[in-house]
């Protein structure tokens, strides 16, 4: 306020607000100092998530000189030996409280905390190190997946016979009962883009005991074999067994955990999923996450009805009506017949944005709007409309991306969807692995060897580690937390494979089925969130007797991980980095074999 002759007057309500405001600043820092404490007490306790101040410390915890975690020793017990083949977010067991409508109760539902376990999975009687690949594609040892089940049901259609101690796989289905090979053969004639390196990642949809799947490995065609848990089949755990790629899930009322346009091929043999019934929903999310230009492959009803209908209890006219409505439908998502011969059948998906423009809004299925994000795949619902490709993108579509292997080291164009993503970071991303990759076999010699077969990188950014060993004779499930920045498109980019997953969860696989577990910084990225016990526990479950792991820390967690460690039975030893840096160490560890001793349920 001034006078007329603009010298400052005094203001009296000004002045009066002094006193108070400075009490209140007080009241409001011995509050905080309050809370302060309080939160940093909570520093000494077992649970992670409260370990560190919350907001930028936890992920600046790497690059900051803090003192190390301490925990208390803590040692796990066993879990009865009927957990042995325990699965806690598709667990039998609680099949009954869901719903039975399109088969809800085999998607994913996880246990509250209260009901997490906390002991270590026992494995079979008689469980024996598994065969080594790749004989390992042929064989197995029974005892470690003893189902007897799918033995007497399956055998006459060549999937597998018990032979002594082990179960053979003679390269059968259900769609070629004399050959996955020769299956295969007459694949590659319909679709010659499979011998020159088109097609690289391909998704089998409901796949048995993966032997297409392991087929397609010899000719240089990585695949994610996808099938739900179920009580007798164990199809997962038999693919994992044999060294092949496979996860647990199920195409029912959410989107698969995988970005759009993903695979180069998607297939389909006798797989029993109703593709025209629900408008279509399960054929609509095929569309998601097949590549613009890539290949849907169906084998099976209602394919070659004309001399197949008796066989599949049903009527001609039923099957031709099937068949109609089949290809009415993959019309209408900008499908076209691709070829055909006996009982396959070959759509390819159009890369022409013109063709999925001309969907109508109001015609069914639709097109859908700009606020359903098509890579949302974590818990997301299925949508009843067709994703189309974003037109920005030029390089995505299959005749667009580099054939294999060239594709591995080129530069996604996808890498500039992600905050701070070019070339010059992945660039950089894929030499930094390389040198990593190097350092890490001097430390594990196993690397390479026949002694690891599968392996997950439990937060891969952009697959760099899987991309510096693809030489060996393993494969990577590389896994990007649902939490963190949208790599994933670029992980399939290259030609690998990989899934969404939040590691305060179990993973969707059983028990026993990786060699190698690494992770690099996880504790320091989600420590907030989730709770070192369970995630330890879980590697622990997924973790093969006599596997390893290889667990890049900060120093602030390395040695709570390897005290922690010491608990599940395991032997770690920590090790310097390739640079030898005092802020970040790698734990080297291997899970020993025991047999269990304890047989009440816990």
């Amino acid at each position: 306020m001034k006078y007329k002759d603009g010298k400052p007057g005094y203001n009296p309500d000004k002045n009066a607000r002094v006193l108070p405001m400075t009490i209140l600043l007080f009241v409001l820092c011995g509050f905080s100092f309050y809370l302060g404490g309080i939160f940093c007490s909570e520093k000494e306790g077992f649970n992670v998530n409260t370990s560190m101040d919350v907001g930028d410390s936890v992920a600046s915890a790497r690059d900051t000189a803090v003192s190390p975690l301490q925990l208390k020793p803590v040692t796990f017990q066993e879990c009865s030996s009927d957990y042995q083949d325990y699965t806690p977010c598709t667990d039998p067991r609680k099949w009954k409280k869901y719903g039975l409508h399109r088969l809800t109760f085999m998607e994913r539902h996880c246990p509250p905390v209260f009901e997490r376990k906390e002991c270590l999975i026992p494995p079979p009687d008689g469980y024996k190190p598994p065969i080594r690949w790749p004989k390992s594609k042929d064989e197995c040892w029974y005892r470690n997946v003893p189902y007897d089940w799918i033995n007497k049901q399956k055998s006459n259609q060549n999937w597998l016979r018990k032979e002594g101690e082990k179960f053979l796989f003679p390269g059968g289905g259900t769609m070629f009962p004399h050959g996955v090979s020769a299956y295969v053969d007459l694949m590659t004639d319909l679709i010659p883009e499979m011998k020159d390196g088109t097609v690289r990642t391909a998704i089998d949809t409901g796949c048995g005991v993966a032997s297409w799947g392991g087929d397609l490995l010899d000719r240089g065609i990585l695949t994610v074999s996808l099938a739900p848990r179920d009580n007798h089949e164990a199809q997962v755990q038999f693919a994992l067994e044999r060294g092949i790629p496979a996860i647990l899930g199920i195409i029912s009322t959410q989107r698969l955990p995988f970005p759009s346009s993903s695979f180069d091929m998607a297939h389909c043999s006798r797989c029993l999923i109703p593709w025209t019934e629900f408008g279509g929903i399960y054929l609509l999310e095929i569309n998601r996450i097949l590549r613009p230009g890539g290949f849907w492959v169906l084998s099976g009803p209602p394919v070659n009805y004309e001399n197949r209908w008796r066989g599949w209890n049903t009527t001609v006219e039923e099957q031709r009506s099937d068949y109609e409505k089949l290809q009415e439908l993959l019309t209408s998502m900008c499908f076209t017949l691709y070829n055909k011969k006996d009982d396959i059948a070959v759509w390819q998906k159009s890369s022409d944005p013109n063709c999925f423009n001309k969907i109508a809004v109001d015609a069914y299925p639709p097109k859908c709007d700009d606020s359903l994000e098509p890579d949302s795949a974590w818990y997301s619902p299925l949508r009843s409309c067709v994703v189309a490709p974003n037109p920005k993108l030029k390089r995505t579509s299959l005749m667009a991306v580099p054939k294999w292997p060239d594709r591995l080291h080129t530069s996604p164009e996808r890498v500039s969807d992600v905050y701070g993503g070019s070339t010059g970071t992945f660039k950089h991303d894929d030499s930094k692995w390389k040198v990593r990759a190097k350092h890490y076999k001097k430390l594990l010699p196993a690397i390479g060897t026949e002694k690891i077969r599968n392996v997950m990188d439990m937060n891969t950014v952009y697959g760099g580690f899987a991309a510096a060993i693809i030489d060996d004779p393993l494969w990577v499930m590389n896994v990007v937390s649902s939490y963190a920045a949208n790599t994933l498109p670029v992980v399939y980019d290259r030609g690998l494979i990989g899934t969404y997953h939040d590691w305060c969860e179990a993973f969707s696989t059983y028990p026993r089925t990786y060699d190698l577990l690494h992770l690099d910084g996880l504790f320091t990225a989600e420590g907030h969130r989730c709770e070192m016990k369970y995630v330890l526990l879980e590697m622990d479950r997924i973790l093969r007797p006599n596997g390893y792991a290889i667990i890049r820390e900060s120093s602030y967690y390395a040695d709570a991980v390897a005290s922690m460690a010491k608990g599940m039975r395991w032997g770690c030893r920590k090790e310097e980095t390739e640079y030898s840096t005092e802020k970040e160490k790698i734990l080297i560890c291997q899970k020993k074999l025991w047999y269990s001793s304890n047989r009440k349920s816990r």
